[in-house]
């Protein structure tokens, strides 16, 4: 019984959350309003706080929503067996899923909300993905934590771009395999020992 219930509450802070993703894309995810998505929802304001007890209680539960999302794209992606090959497959699905829906990219890859900061949970998904894109960078040969900042800065950088300037376009995003060859071809070149 105990577990129906909880299934049931589970099912419900979904459809919650899914709801709140459609009020982010009509009116940014700053614009999330309780009283609209209550109303969406089909139930009272005050009623909410049985699921989220607060605005930033509904954010982190996006924040991880979102990065499930991301999850669930990337493994569904069949990356090449070639290192180089794959971490630019894996870079490009990266951008292709956060330039999908800008107010779902805010909230994963900037910080928008003042006062919000997802919670340890939350941000456990966060550093998953990012822990498959490490894995990748380190079976190119590339190593340093410095490196591999790059390399994530200059595809967010990129993507940050693309939904700026050309949304829907891929003006900005064309260029990413070229940038990441030239930053992991110059992360390897100082990995490699000197031969004088």
């Amino acid at each position: 019984m105990a577990n129906a219930v909880a299934k049931r509450r589970e099912a419900r802070m979904a459809g919650i959350v899914a709801c709140a993703w459609t009020l982010a894309k009509e009116h940014g995810i700053g614009g999330v309003s309780l009283h609209a998505l209550a109303r969406e929802v089909g139930m009272r304001q005050p009623s909410l706080y049985e699921y989220f007890d607060s605005k930033n209680a509904l954010y982190d539960a996006m924040f991880a929503d979102g990065n499930r999302q991301l999850m669930e794209q990337l493994d569904a992606e069949t990356f090449s067996r070639e290192p180089r090959a794959a971490l630019k497959q894996w870079l490009a699905a990266f951008a292709t899923f956060a330039c999908e829906d800008t107010a779902r990219s805010q909230l994963l890859f900037q910080r928008p909300i003042p006062g919000f900061t997802p919670s340890p949970e939350s941000y456990a998904l966060a550093e998953e993905v990012l822990g498959g894109l490490d894995t990748l960078m380190r079976a190119t040969g590339v190593t340093e934590q410095g490196d591999i900042d790059c390399i994530v800065a200059v595809t967010a950088g990129l993507t940050d771009a693309q939904i700026s300037n050309d949304p829907g376009g891929n003006r900005w995003l064309r260029h990413l395999n070229r940038l990441v060859d030239l930053l992991v071809d110059d992360a390897l070149a100082r990995g490699a020992p000197n031969d004088r």
